[in-house]
């Protein structure tokens, strides 16, 4: 579908019937929030006919009896109304808070399964703009905007109709100047269409540039950055303002104008009713005078509410054309096979694997090579040379363009990605935690592991002695991005992650290259015993980690230039040797 409606459309009939396809698991509360439209029309009309009557059959004549009993009865009315009410707002908000809830759940389930390329591409701020600005406006698009549209279409159906069997000619005085208020109310709707949807691009806009510079504040602060996020902040805030300000322009000329068109109606009704009863009209007509007062107010007011309430509506389903937008994105959808790893299938095998994260720049061109099963194979490397894009391709973030990795003798683009991934565990240099407990950080809420599990997984590389020391020990809450954490301390918690998973295939992806000597201590204990008779892949700046591994790749502009052990590569005398010669020979001569 497009992006949103066009501009100029004031609704979109095959937007909304999309949306009210979510109801139909609600149709019971659909269709009593229907019922309780047309009944509230019904005791609405009932008022000013009932005071017609008093006016005419009590006031007029005098008689206290009648009175009594036209006032009780209009009691009664109310109370109904009342009531219909009720009915009507709680169930309609009910039904749109459900709804709501149904297209979250379905968005967010969409949104985990993108591919890692989609969000390189999309700003996390405008995406949470989506799932959780955007969502409350379509429900009030069922709370607020098409339930109370319907039921003042059918109040005003009815009023007309009352009108015209009451008085024809009156009803003449009132239909006559209604065009000039429908009119109005066209040129309002799609005015307000226009308005609407530059809001909700400039929302979307003003939360992503706050959410990107909070999550980087510290860069921010580190280079002075301050007084020109500001600035910036104060042009985007402007458009933001600009944007609102619109819709207020446009609210302040509408109703004003309908407010005006209004008074002028009753002010006719009275002048000919008046003439017809000065005319020699029977004294019952005071009372159709009173009942149209009120009639004429019951049909304009739901028109200037119908189109207070389509603001509503446009907002909503501008919101919804972008939540749909999101919804119909199927080509970045990560795309699983059928096939299931078993724990036999332990070989990985790259095979000229060709890759770009822009296709027109290739990272890795041409690169082969093979693990063996049980096997810990180190990859080293300047910044930029490819190493961690493995890695990406390994757990299938993204597709290669030419060339095959397979896992055994299967392609991983034939297994499905949830058996793929449970057999792969990746400790990341950016480790990245969740404001919650340090138990559930490690768990990530798989059931299976007990709180003994993971306390024994802590005691045996060490881990245990540093998180009993946090208030709370396994309950401490990190906050969010486990900001309550050191960098070494968010590491070693990543690593008892991937140890308590207990993978057959083991990734560390510069696992120890932003953490104390201490903490590298115990990661290279835990290493040792995670990648026992487990294929492993390596990665690091530390060519000290690498030393034990059983063979070691050296790639430079994504190619591999040179493999073997530690030794053969030293012997070989060429890019590794210089990279560890850079990296120890001065810190052997500066400790003689």
């Amino acid at each position: 579908m497009s992006n949103t409606n066009p501009a100029g459309k004031s609704f979109d009939r095959k937007l909304f019937n999309r949306l009210l396809a979510f109801t139909s698991l609600y149709k019971f509360i659909f269709y009593g929030v229907a019922i309780a439209a047309v009944i509230l029309s019904a005791f609405a009309v009932l008022r000013p006919i009932l005071v017609g009557f008093l006016v005419d059959e009590a006031i007029k004549t005098a008689n206290a009896s009648k009175l009594l009993n036209y006032t009780l009865v209009m009691l009664a009315v109310l109370l109904g109304e009342v009531l219909s009410q009720l009915s009507f707002n709680y169930y309609a908000n009910w039904l749109g808070e459900s709804v709501i809830r149904d297209i979250r759940i379905k968005l967010f389930r969409h949104m985990t399964h993108f591919r890692m390329r989609y969000f390189d591409q999309s700003s996390i701020g405008i995406l949470v703009t989506r799932a959780v600005g955007d969502m409350q406006r379509i429900g009030e698009i069922f709370s607020q905007g098409f339930f109370v549209i319907v039921s003042d279409l059918l109040k005003m159906l009815v009023v007309a109709g009352v009108m015209i069997y009451m008085n024809w000619e009156l009803s003449l005085i009132v239909f006559a100047v209604l065009p000039i208020i429908l009119y109005a109310t066209r040129l309002f709707q799609r005015a307000m269409k226009v308005a609407f949807t530059e809001v909700r691009a400039q929302v979307a806009q003003l939360n992503s540039f706050v959410q990107e510079r909070i999550s980087g504040m510290k860069v921010v602060q580190l280079f002075n950055r301050e007084a020109a996020e500001k600035s910036a902040f104060e042009g985007i805030n402007e458009k933001h303002t600009k944007a609102w300000i619109k819709t207020v322009w446009y609210n302040s000329v509408f109703f004003p104008v309908a407010e005006i068109v209004s008074s002028i109606t009753i002010g006719l009704i009275v002048w000919y009713g008046g003439l017809q009863n000065l005319s020699g009209i029977t004294a019952s007509d005071y009372g159709t005078i009173f009942t149209f007062i009120l009639l004429s107010e019951m049909l304009f007011r739901p028109l200037r509410q119908i189109a207070d309430k389509f603001n509503t509506l446009q907002m909503g389903m501008v919101a919804a054309a972008r939540v749909f937008k999101i919804l119909d994105t199927e080509d970045q959808t990560e795309i699983s096979g059928d096939k299931v790893l078993t724990e036999t299938d332990g070989n990985i095998r790259f095979e000229e694997v060709v890759f770009g994260y822009i296709p027109e720049e290739v990272v890795l061109k041409g690169v082969s090579f093979e693990v063996k099963k049980g096997e810990t194979l180190a990859i080293v490397g300047a910044t930029g040379a490819g190493k961690s894009t493995i890695i990406n391709l390994l757990n299938r973030f993204y597709d290669i363009q030419s060339g095959t990795i397979n896992i055994g003798d299967t392609s991983i683009d034939e297994l499905r990605l949830d058996s793929l991934r449970s057999h792969i565990a990746v400790v990341l240099q950016d480790v990245f935690l969740f404001a919650d407990t340090i138990a559930n950080n490690i768990s990530l809420g798989d059931s299976s592991l007990k709180r003994a599990d993971i306390i024994q997984a802590a005691k045996s590389i060490g881990v245990h002695d540093f998180i009993s020391s946090l208030p709370g020990g396994y309950e401490f809450n990190v906050k969010e991005r486990g900001g309550m954490l050191s960098s070494g301390q968010r590491q070693l918690i990543a690593f008892l992650r991937a140890y308590v998973a207990n993978p057959p295939i083991l990734v560390l992806d510069e696992a120890t290259s932003s953490i104390d000597t201490n903490s590298e201590q115990l990661i290279q204990k835990a290493t040792e015993k995670i990648t026992a008779d487990r294929t492993s892949i390596v990665i690091a700046h530390r060519l000290a980690t690498v030393k034990k591994a059983d063979r070691i790749l050296v790639m430079d502009a994504g190619k591999i230039v040179e493999q073997g052990s530690h030794q053969e590569l030293l012997a070989q005398g060429g890019y590794y040797k210089n990279l560890y010669e850079a990296q120890f020979l001065a810190l052997e001569e500066g400790a003689a």
